[in-house]
This record gives C-alpha cells, structure tokens and sequence, in this order.
C-alpha cells in the first residue's frame, strides 16, 4: 500500500457519469470476468459440445460454465444449437459478432505476455503479509 500527501479536493463525480445506455454496461464481459474469454476461446477453431468445454475448463463447475454460456448467448457472442438427435446433443459456436472478439482478445493477450513479470510482482506485493515493526 502507498501512502500520499493529501491532493487538493476533486470535483466530486457526476450522478450521470454512466448513463443508462453506456457502452461500458453494453460489454458482453467484464476483464474481471474469470470465464468468458476463456470460453470464446475454445469456440475459436469451431463448435464444440458442452462436455468439449468441460475438458480444458476442468476448474469451472458446470453452474458456473452453464451461465458463462447463457450470458455469452445474451450478449449475441454465442449461438446455441440443439441437435434433433439426443446423442448430438447441444452444440455451441462463436457468433460473427463473437469472432470479432478474436483480434481485439489477441491484442489483450500480448498486453498481458508483455507486462506478465509486472503483474506477477505486483500480485505477490498485494499479497504479501505486512510487515510488522518490532516493539
């Protein structure tokens, strides 16, 4: 934790700073979103049937990857296709408007490849126990 001088007051934050209609309420994730990128990702070569997206989201329980799905579906990232024949079952794919998702997904990714052994330190800084002054 850093501690700093006392600024000078800001202006206090307009009640309408996030109008109803804002395009940050419109994301179809959130980057604290532990599930969905990772759930497009695993769509990106083509469809894949929920016990697909059990294999490489092993952590994710299916309640959870269930409503990852569902949100996704809302936001118009993912299309959701139930086969006639029960042993197809259901299948999932990447809307166009979720491919579109790719390159910007990429750019995100390399962010994160670049700046990996500062986000790693900063963690273990937040994390680490406080040091205690010997009394």
């Amino acid at each position: 934790m850093t501690v700093r001088q006392p600024l000078e007051p800001l202006e206090p934050l307009p009640p309408d700073l996030f109008e109803e209609l804002c395009p940050s309420a419109m994301a179809p994730f959130r980057f604290g979103d532990k599930w969905s990128a990772l759930v497009i990702r695993c769509l990106e070569e083509g469809p894949r049937r929920f016990s697909e997206l059990r294999v490489p989201l092993r952590r994710v329980t299916p309640k959870v990857l269930t409503q990852t799905l569902r949100g996704l579906e809302r936001s118009g990232l993912v299309s959701r296709t139930a086969h006639a024949d029960p042993a197809s079952g259901v299948e999932y794919a990447l809307t166009p408007l979720g491919r579109s998702l790719l390159e910007p997904m990429r750019v995100v990714y390399g962010w994160v490849a670049e700046h990996w052994e500062e986000l790693l330190d900063a963690q273990e800084r937040y994390n680490a126990p406080p040091l205690r002054n010997p009394a």
